[in-house]
């Protein structure tokens, strides 16, 4: 009898314990409605936060031959990739970027 007692802790509680956890971790990983929603609203703020440095950055040149912007003009593409792979996202999932 006393054997009996670990045996069944091990073949119930184990599972049991495993199965608990792997629940709980399977929905803490999804987003909701609301997180989507939220990441929407940054991915927009970040792209008008970009374009308006890019702004203050064409105007202080204009103002200033010799301001060299803290971002290279001419690499634009490469900084701006990741915005566009988000994008594409967007307009896979039928979001509007803009």
């Amino acid at each position: 009898m006393d054997d009996a007692i670990p045996i069944i802790a091990i073949f119930l509680g184990l599972p049991w314990i495993i199965f608990h956890y792997i629940t709980k971790w399977k929905t803490a990983a999804t987003l909701t409605n609301g997180d989507e929603n939220l990441l929407e609203e940054l991915y927009q703020l970040a792209r008008r936060l970009d374009d308006r440095m890019d702004t203050v950055e064409r105007l202080v040149a204009s103002d200033n031959p010799e301001f060299k912007p803290a971002r290279i003009m001419h690499d634009r593409e490469t900084d701006n990739q990741k915005l566009r792979e988000l994008d594409r996202m967007f307009a896979e999932q039928g979001r509007t970027s803009k």
